[in-house]
């Protein structure tokens, strides 16, 4: 299924309509995690509304592109996309973390548009790994993407997965990592310093493009450069802010795994209107 290309402030808008379903569902819950959730808005919504090869109506269609949460608690964030591009109705959001929704807090498969489960951090990019020697071994054309956090880059297993995917040579393969700088226990930089980011992927031969994830130009072309690229996977690291788009959450640790309340959400969804 080839998408309609949106503008640049189109994409803009609906990033902020996700941010609103975001605030909402969240509140609505009463638990959940709005910190990274919003920080990687942008991202995934340039990605669904204008890069990703697929069919709502036929969520396993083989010759689908793939996407894959690895930070599985942002999955609000993906349930409001999924939704926004025609898997489900809007209304199931609501469901979000009730017993027996298909909406669960963590991304599971009994949700249509998901591909895998997730939630334990680090595994995330193995998965990619494998969807990506997949589409070569059934010679597709395919693309595989993966959403990472920077706290959940700490594993030693995404290096494991990264080693692989530098051997392999899987030019199909895109990670895009959220770098908001926060975890759940603290600024990244205070609890595993990860710096220099950029040095340290070119090292396991993956080709790595720097950008600012809140801007829309250049996350569509850093997705248009990563298509170009032969003989090695790609890495976007986006410079994010945790929280974006609300004043009272943008970098704040304190909202990583903290539903806003009704009064904080209402504060919220004015400030996204």
């Amino acid at each position: 299924m080839a998408n309609k290309q949106l503008t640049v402030q189109e994409l803009e808008t609906k990033a902020k309509e996700t941010r609103r379903l975001i605030i909402q569902m969240l509140a609505k819950a009463g638990s959940g995690h709005p910190g990274g959730s919003l920080s990687a808005t942008d991202l995934i919504t340039a990605l669904y509304f204008n890069v990703l090869r697929f069919n709502p109506a036929d969520p396993l269609w083989p010759d689908r592109d793939r996407f894959h949460m690895s930070k599985g608690h942002c999955c609000p964030l993906w349930y409001a996309i999924l939704a926004q591009v025609g898997y489900f109705p809007q209304e199931k959001l609501f469901t979000l973390r009730q017993l027996g929704s298909m909406l669960q807090g963590h991304p599971d498969r009994k949700t249509p548009g998901v591909e895998s489960a997730s939630g334990s951090l680090g595994q995330g990019l193995s998965v990619a790994l494998g969807m990506s020697l997949a589409a070569k071994m059934d010679q597709k054309d395919y693309r595989v993407y993966c959403l990472l956090g920077d706290g959940e880059i700490q594993e030693g297993s995404v290096w494991e997965a990264a080693m692989a995917c530098g051997h392999f040579k899987c030019d199909n393969l895109c990670a895009i990592l959220d770098s908001n700088g926060c975890q759940i226990d603290g600024k990244c930089a205070d609890v595993m310093g990860l710096e220099p980011l950029a040095a340290k992927w070119e090292a396991f031969g993956w080709k790595v493009i720097e950008i600012n994830g809140h801007d829309m130009l250049q996350i569509l072309a850093a997705y248009e450069q990563a298509k170009t690229i032969k003989n090695k996977p790609t890495i976007i690291i986006a410079r994010t802010i945790k929280g974006k788009g609300v004043s009272f959450m943008e970098g704040v640790v304190g909202f990583h795994g903290k539903a806003p309340t009704q009064e904080e959400a209402q504060k919220a969804l004015k400030e996204l209107a």
